[in-house]
């Protein structure tokens, strides 16, 4: 039988050996010169060549993949925005109180994701937007790239219009047919730990969508730029004051090739204790998971629920200096690199924990099994969202039962195992 099928990418030879390893305890596959067994970890591009219509290729019950065909609804950062934007309305059509706003027609509950357009699409609305605030900064990237490639910040409408306008034909038009950008409202005033700007990269895993079921990993982390933040129009074109990616301040004069310049998520968590207060701390924590959720929601009823699949995603999220979490982007290939000694224990940990939750432990994967694995088995991740067990308490939509506000994450008994699991928060 083969665990994943498809075109082999090992990120390094380590991580090669400690899959192999990790296989091998389990009795899962046999690894010889021949090969009679393979494991294979998925690119985004080889999911397109399987779940292709022309391929018309089927995977049999015994191979799982590591993406649902169509991912990039959450993980291209213009359908990102576009489904949580229709979510918000089938919200307010229906008169949900997850919908509501305040008198300003914000959205009390879910305004998470900066004022975003699509560009070229979207250019006259952001026109107007930008001369509501002529002394607002913008960001730009292109839809389908990451690790900050093509990222730049903008101040003047002069700068977009150089960037995108035919001066034969005067009209707007994208710098390349196949290329389309974002634009979103920066964030101006991140909230600063030394005088630099971070993002925090936490690993969600979703086991199927429907009912939606995902777990959050407990050992996620912040990157730090390696030069301090200044909100000066000067420093605009300066990306190692800006963006966090490590593959951008990894060629600063000042990165520490030691510490990476990461921090655990529990330090972070520390820090904020101590200067900010515990309920304080736990409120943004549980802001954080609540963003998590509902953008999962919101990408649920278009998701190809394949019941061969899961996904391990990477969300990038940036706090503001009033400790409000924005969502960023979400990657569908966060990076398994190791860039320092943690990283590599912290990345052979969320491997080896996702293949305990997608595949039954030591047997053979069986797309078919009920992927509620007990408690004991879930290592670093623990539940954030259990859609089944949230309708079983009829607790689903009402904005009051936003994790930690209530009973938390609580033990319950799988209906098919008979073990005890975390559930849901409520």
């Amino acid at each position: 039988f083969r665990i994943m099928a498809g075109k082999v990418k090992w990120v390094t030879d380590i991580e090669k050996s400690v899959l192999i390893n990790n296989f091998e305890k389990r009795g899962w596959i046999q690894v010889a010169e021949n090969e009679d067994w393979n494991f294979y970890w998925m690119s985004v591009q080889t999911i397109r060549n399987v779940f292709s219509v022309e391929a018309g290729y089927r995977l049999s019950d015994d191979q799982i993949v590591n993406h649902f065909p169509n991912h990039y609804e959450l993980t291209r950062k213009d359908l990102m925005v576009k489904n949580i934007k229709r979510y918000r309305k089938e919200l307010e059509k229906e008169g949900s109180p997850l919908a509501e706003k305040d008198e300003n027609g914000k959205y009390i509950y879910l305004d998470f994701v900066p004022v975003t357009f699509m560009l070229p699409a979207d250019y006259n609305l952001f026109v107007e937007e930008f001369r509501k605030n002529p002394s607002s900064t913008w960001i730009m990237k292109p839809c389908g790239k990451a690790q900050g490639k093509g990222i730049f910040l903008i101040n003047k409408l002069s700068q977009i219009k150089k960037w995108s306008r035919d001066s034969k034909t005067s009209s707007f038009v994208s710098q390349s047919s196949k290329e389309a950008y974002v634009i979103s409202l920066y964030i101006n005033n991140p909230l600063l730990i030394g005088g630099k700007k971070f993002d925090l990269r936490l690993y969600v895993l979703v086991s199927t969508y429907r009912p939606l079921r995902c777990y959050m990993y407990k050992l996620g982390f912040c990157r730090f730029c390696t030069v301090k933040y200044t909100p000066s129009t000067s420093e605009l074109d300066n990306m190692f004051v800006h963006l966090t990616n490590v593959a951008i301040q990894k060629h600063g004069d000042d990165y520490n090739h030691i510490h990476g310049g990461k921090w655990t998520v529990s330090n972070l968590r520390l820090y904020l204790e101590s200067t900010r207060g515990k309920e304080v701390t736990n409120k943004l924590f549980d802001e954080i998971h609540w963003i998590i959720v509902q953008s999962l929601k919101a990408v649920a009823p278009v998701m190809n629920n394949d019941k061969h699949c899961f996904e391990c995603y990477g969300y990038d999220i940036i706090i503001d200096d009033k400790l409000k979490p924005w969502l960023i982007e979400v990657n569908a290939s966060p990076s398994l690199t190791s860039s320092t000694a943690n990283d590599r224990i912290l990345k052979y940990n969320l491997i080896n924990d996702t293949l305990n939750i997608a595949v039954p432990n030591g047997e053979i994967p069986d797309c078919k099994w009920n992927k509620s694995p007990p408690k004991e088995v879930l290592g670093n991740y623990e539940v954030l969202y259990d859609e089944e067990m949230a309708q079983s308490d009829g607790t689903d939509r009402d904005p009051r039962s936003r994790p930690g506000q209530s009973t938390g994450l609580k033990g319950s008994r799988a209906r098919d195992s008979g073990k005890p699991v975390l559930t849901t928060w409520k």
